[in-house]
Order: structure tokens, then C-alpha cells, then sequence
């Protein structure tokens, strides 16, 4: 356990390193914060610090810098203590409301608010269903055997397929074959629809085949499109400036497999809203040695659900990412249910 007198000057040294990106030394703490204690109390502590892992020491006659684990310690009782300002709160509201009802536009606003606040790159997956399920169904003719199949998923999901059937069929018909599907089917999952299967005949059957191929195709995405803003953030910070630590770490934004593959192990499975902070890759991800994210999920639980965040240095201003992150998947999980209502 820490005293408060360390966790003080532990905060302190963070702080001091995330402004200057330069060794915090123990005068320098004392002169720029206007202490009450002495360089040499100041240093003693430290010196604490560094032996119980949470600062260590580039060279012998530096100052410290903050580890892994001084980061996570700082971070754990940020987790439950900060905030954004009110003032910041009703901007990034307002700006929101203004919008025009679209999820694209949501989307981009969010990734263009979390850069510019978290001063770091950003990311936001659009809304997801959690499964898909049945809303509506529609057949449409067009010409020949050729009839468009519009499947309508909970959530706003659209999915069309064009259809080749053994012969022609009427509209009149292919209307009221998708009106009895939906009628029936409407609020099911693909394996709910399955098991319903042996309860149609003809063409009703046919129909539920390519529906239920859809619905697990959808549910086999394990996230919508993906937005990124501000990745001139990340290489403008002098920690990389002129290394390839960046790009590695840019190339898991832009390589989507491993992007989904980060999501789906970190956030998919966390309640909405919760923050999650990932420091130096957490030790499974190399691309993230020398970068820290902090993530988050937003949406409707059981339905509809997405994931945001921002991705910097390991020195980031952990305060002001998290209170970003956090408030930014509140009010999109507001936005999306008042959307579903609707």
C-alpha cells in the first residue's frame, strides 16, 4: 500500500511526464508544483517508487519516468474519480443534437469529438445487432424468375439479395408469402428461425433458407464500419516522431482482422459504458508495446452495440481520455435507444 504522500508525488510525476515527455527529477517537482518538503524528501520517495516498480530510471543521473505499472495504479483510481466539465459536457451535447438523425454522421462526429479532446488517434465501430433478429420482410419482382429479397433486422440492419426461384411467382403471391414470414418469424434469431423451419412448406420454406443464410452471415460481423480520426495525433508525438512505433501501431487501426481480433478479446464481452484501459499492449499485442488505448461500449444491450476509444502514448493525459471516452459512449448509447424508439 501506498502512502498518500506517494501516491501524491506518483501522481505528480505522471502528470509532470505526460507535459514534458522529458525524466521527472525531484527539484524539478519541487519548483514547478510549490511543494512543502525537500528535494531530498522528494527524491526518498521516489526512490520508493522505483523500487516498488511503479517509476524507474532511464540512466543513473535522470529522473524517473512512470512504468507500466505506475500507469495502471494512476489509472485504477482515475477509472472511478474523473470526469469532463460541465462546460465540455453541454458543448459535445450540442453539437450532437445538431446533427441531422443519421448514424454515419454520428459516427464521424464522435471519431472528430474523442481526437480532438483525448488529443489522440480515435476510433468508433458503427452499431452492430448483438444477434439478428427478424423485424420485417419484403419480396419484391422484378423481372423473370429474378425476385429482390429486403431483409429487415432489429436495429436498422438492411440486407438485400437478389433471388433466382425455380419458376415465376406473382407479387401478389411474393407479398403475401412475406407478410405470413414476418408475421411469424418477427423477433427471432437465425437458430430460433431454423428451429420453426419444419412449419413451412413451398415457398414460404425457400424464403426462410436465404433469410436464416443472412441473419448468420450478419452475425458473423463482429463489428459495423469503422470510423478513425486524428491519427496525425499519434505521429506528432515526439515519442515518435522518428520511429516506426507509430505506424506499427496505426497498421492494428487500419488492418481491420486485428482490429476486430483486439475488439472482440477486450470490449465485446464488457457491460456498456465501462472504460477499459489497455497499457503497452497488456502484453498481447506488440504493435501496442509503446501505446496505450482506452475503449469502451455503447449502444443498446441485447440489441444493438458498438465500441469507441482513442489510442496514444503510453504518457497520454489518462484523465482526460477516459472522461471523453466515457461520456461519449453514454450519449451515443442514448442516441441509439432514442433511435430504436423512434
Amino acid at each position: 500500500m501506498l502512502t498518500e504522500r506517494q501516491k501524491f508525488i506518483l501522481t505528480l510525476v505522471i502528470h509532470e511526464y505526460t507535459r514534458t515527455a522529458a525524466p521527472v527529477g525531484s527539484k524539478n517537482l519541487v519548483e514547478q508544483y510549490n511543494l512543502e518538503m525537500s528535494p531530498a524528501t522528494v527524491r526518498n520517495e521516489m526512490a520508493v517508487l522505483t523500487d516498488l516498480g511503479y517509476l524507474r530510471q532511464p540512466h543513473t543521473s535522470a529522473g524517473r519516468v512512470p512504468t507500466e505499472e505506475g500507469y495502471r495504479y494512476f489509472v485504477g483510481r482515475l477509472l472511478r474519480e474523473t470526469e469532463l466539465p460541465d462546460a465540455t459536457r453541454r458543448m459535445i451535447s450540442h453539437q450532437f443534437y445538431q446533427t441531422r438523425h443519421d448514424i454515419d454522421e454520428w459516427m464521424r462526429l464522435a471519431a472528430s469529438v474523442l481526437a480532438h479532446q483525448a488529443r489522440a488517434a480515435s476510433l468508433v465501430t458503427a452499431p452492430h445487432p448483438e444477434r439478428a433478429r427478424l423485424k420485417h420482410l419484403e419480396l419484391i419482382s422484378t423481372r423473370g424468375r429474378q425476385v429482390l429479397m429486403v431483409l429487415v433486422t432489429a436495429g436498422g440492419g438492411i440486407h438485400q439479395r437478389l433471388l433466382t426461384l425455380p419458376e415465376p411467382v406473382q407479387q401478389e403471391q411474393l407479398s403475401e408469402t412475406a407478410a405470413r414470414v414476418t408475421q411469424l418469424l418477427q423477433g427471432k434469431t437465425a437458430d430460433e428461425v431454423t428451429q420453426m423451419r419444419g412449419q413451412l412448406h413451398g415457398l414460404d420454406e425457400d424464403v426462410v433458407d436465404w433469410v436464416v443464410e443472412d441473419m448468420n452471415q450478419a452475425d458473423s460481423l463482429t463489428s459495423g464500419e469503422v470510423y478513425l480520426d486524428g491519427l496525425t495525433n499519434v505521429l506528432a508525438e515526439p515519442e515518435f516522431s522518428a520511429s516506426s512505433e507509430a505506424r506499427r501501431a496505426l497498421r492494428l487501426l487500419e488492418e481491420r482482422s486485428l482490429l476486430y481480433d483486439l475488439l472482440s478479446r477486450t470490449v465485446l464481452n464488457a457491460n456498456i459504458g465501462g472504460v477499459q484501459v489497455l497499457i503497452g499492449g497488456e502484453g498481447a499485442w506488440d504493435e501496442l508495446r509503446q501505446c496505450s488505448m482506452v475503449l469502451a461500449r455503447y449502444g443498446a444491450p441485447g440489441v444493438v452495440t458498438g465500441t469507441l476509444g482513442v489510442l496514444g502514448p503510453i504518457r497520454m493525459s489518462y484523465g482526460r481520455a477516459i472522461s471523453t471516452v466515457r461520456f461519449i459512449a453514454s450519449l451515443l448509447s442514448d442516441m441509439v435507444a432514442e433511435s430504436l424508439g423512434d
